[in-house]
């Protein structure tokens, strides 16, 4: 390839061939039947159960389906591309983050899923409204409305980068073709059609990425080969144990600040909550959450291996300086046509899986929206009780109509720029209040409605700001990325060098860092984006109870125990034995008293 440019070689990797096309058109044609099945053959919910079948699946759902779903929801095609990239450019420090998610799965097992699930909720926004009041069920469904409109988006237009990269085909062509069929199966199935496809798409992920892995490491001389150089160039080490806010990733960033990261997505968001209520118990809710757990960590461990097998291919080449991946986030599609663009139909899997991940984002967000908005924004504000047609109605007009904004949507992402880094950083802005407000309510007795809505907003609004100042920092060059070493001396084809990390940054696992701030003292804003979660959640918490005790505290004895996690439950029902037992010794004092 000595007289080749960079181009050439572009075009070279381009082997997207006919039977590529067909496995990629399977995955949308099997997505498409599994929609009809559940829309118009199989049996139709009972008279009065058509909410909760098309929502919660009536609540019926299976361990394994349902677990698959929660992996492939969580997993977008952001992650499945992103933590690969992570890798090559920054190293394993993040990979650390995988004690936050065990941490996180006892969390949530014992403090707030057996709140949600003996609830029987619908929407966990509901639970705010018990809880506290109408206020706080609109603050909370707005900021989920918004964030999501925020992220799918960027959910859709990753993979169509990965698309282009492998065929050349415009982002524009594809994605509302591909979005169109999820928003019919999501429109039509409902919940059952979201899982059962979800399983199709977990399955395509992990084969596409165990192919790629396998296939990869055999190319460049197998596993030692992959680890040595990882090792030489600084990539593999142990956790950073120095204690710095200020640094991007170290073991307490990873695990601190990674659970409750996690916590916000899995434990109170609508997007997961969803799925847990759909199972009939809290027993299989429990088993589906480690299964969850476990499939997450496998597919990490995958995607951190991915990005070592990356760095062991272009070790000497680096595809981002030469321009051969124009993107970050096409690094691993561009291994995955180095490795197995001579294999056809190979390609076409890899590609079915990446979509895979973001059409389960997707239908996961759109069925996810359908609920808040039927549950949030009809029901309370209507009149008279709704009827199930119009239920229905709603329910798949809310699918409909947001999946025809999201793809508008990724014609506006396209045009950011680097912008886009800006908005994706943003949709952390609401994780941490809407955490700080849940945790006020399972946890803190105390709390009551005023305090939680000026919580939540002081909390919105101070995460606004810093989210805002660091991402001008990073425009300005006050905060910067530090590299792992990479090198283009053994490149066998011609290229104008490109500064890569002035490329386009898409994915979630690369935000800002500081490196050299211009002042000298602490700035709150250069603070790691890991930990920006833990701090919207403090800051609500510390003013929702401040705000409460000078406007009247709620008495725990007089408050509803189901609507707390089992341990305060323990405690108040101690406060109101002891309380009777206090009452019972007072009376039987006056008796005796009296009869003296």
């Amino acid at each position: 390839m000595a007289g080749l440019d960079v181009d050439d070689v572009k075009v070279s990797l381009q082997k997207f061939g006919l039977y590529d096309y067909v496995v990629f058109v399977l995955m949308l044609l099997s997505c498409a039947m599994i929609g009809i099945y559940f829309g118009f053959l199989k049996k139709k919910a009972k008279k009065g159960e058509a909410e909760a079948d098309y929502l919660v699946g009536n609540r019926q759902m299976k361990i394994i389906p349902v677990s698959l779903s929660l992996i492939a929801s969580f997993i977008s095609g952001i992650s499945l591309l992103g933590t690969p990239t992570e890798i090559y450019l920054y190293g394993v420090q993040y990979m650390y983050i995988v004690g936050g998610v065990i941490t996180m799965g006892f969390i949530m097992m014992y403090f707030y899923l057996p709140v949600f699930h003996n609830l029987k909720l619908t929407s966990t926004y509901q639970y705010l409204q018990t809880r506290f009041d109408k206020r706080m069920r609109l603050f909370g469904s707005i900021l989920f409305t918004l964030a999501t409109m925020a992220w799918l988006p960027i959910v859709i237009y990753v993979p169509a980068l990965a698309f282009n990269q492998v065929t050349g085909i415009n982002v524009h062509l594809i994605t509302p073709i591909v979005c169109v069929i999820c928003i019919f199966y999501t429109c039509v199935g409902g919940l059952k059609a979201v899982v059962w496809t979800d399983v199709v798409q977990t399955v395509l992920m992990f084969g596409a990425m165990v192919l790629t892995i396998v296939k990869g490491t055999l190319d460049v001389g197998g596993l030692s080969v992959v680890m040595e150089r990882a090792r030489a160039s600084g990539r593999i080490e142990g956790p950073d144990l120095r204690f710095d806010m200020t640094t991007r990733h170290n073991i307490y960033s990873c695990v601190i600040g990674g659970v409750v990261y996690w916590l916000k997505t899995n434990a109170v968001s609508q997007n997961m909550i969803q799925r847990y209520l759909s199972l009939p118990t809290l027993a299989a809710a429990k088993k589906a959450l480690w299964t969850f757990i476990v499939g997450t960590l496998i597919l990490l461990a995958l995607c951190c291996y991915s990005g070592l097998l990356i760095y062991a291919k272009y070790y000497d080449c680096d595809p981002l300086t030469t321009k051969l991946a124009k993107a970050k986030d096409q690094l691993l599609p561009l291994l995955v046509m180095d490795t197995l663009g001579d294999f056809p139909g190979l390609p076409g899997l890899f590609v079915a899986g990446v979509f895979s991940a973001a059409l389960s984002s997707l239908s996961t967000g759109l069925n996810s929206m359908s609920a808040v908005v039927l549950e949030d924004f009809f029901k309370p504000f209507s009149n008279r009780p709704l009827s199930e047609k119009q239920s229905s109605i709603i329910m798949r007009a809310v699918v409909a109509i947001f999946g025809a904004i999201c793809v508008v949507l990724v014609l506006v992402v396209e045009k950011l720029g680097s912008v886009l880094q800006l908005s994706m950083s943003l949709g952390s802005v609401s994780n941490g209040p809407l955490l700080g407000i849940f945790t006020l309510g399972v946890l803190i007795p105390w709390a009551n409605g005023t305090g939680a809505i000026i919580g939540g907003s002081v909390g919105l609004a101070v995460m606004i700001w810093i989210c805002l100042k660091a991402q001008l920092a990073i425009a300005s060059g006050e905060l910067t990325f530090e590299l792992k070493p990479i090198d283009t001396q053994g490149c066998s084809y011609h290229f104008i060098a490109s500064e890569p990390m002035s490329m386009l940054a898409i994915n979630r696992t690369i935000p800002s860092i500081d490196s050299t701030p211009i002042e000298p003292e602490f700035a709150l804003y250069h603070v790691s984006y890991l930990w920006y979660t833990t701090m919207g959640a403090l800051i609500t918490i510390i003013i929702a109870v401040i705000v409460s005790f000078i406007v009247g505290a709620n008495n725990p004895d007089e408050m509803n125990p189901n609507l707390f996690s089992p341990f305060i439950q323990r405690i108040l029902a101690r406060r109101r034995i002891a309380a009777r037992s206090n009452l019972e010794l007072m009376a039987a004092g006056g008796i005796k008293e009296y009869a003296q």
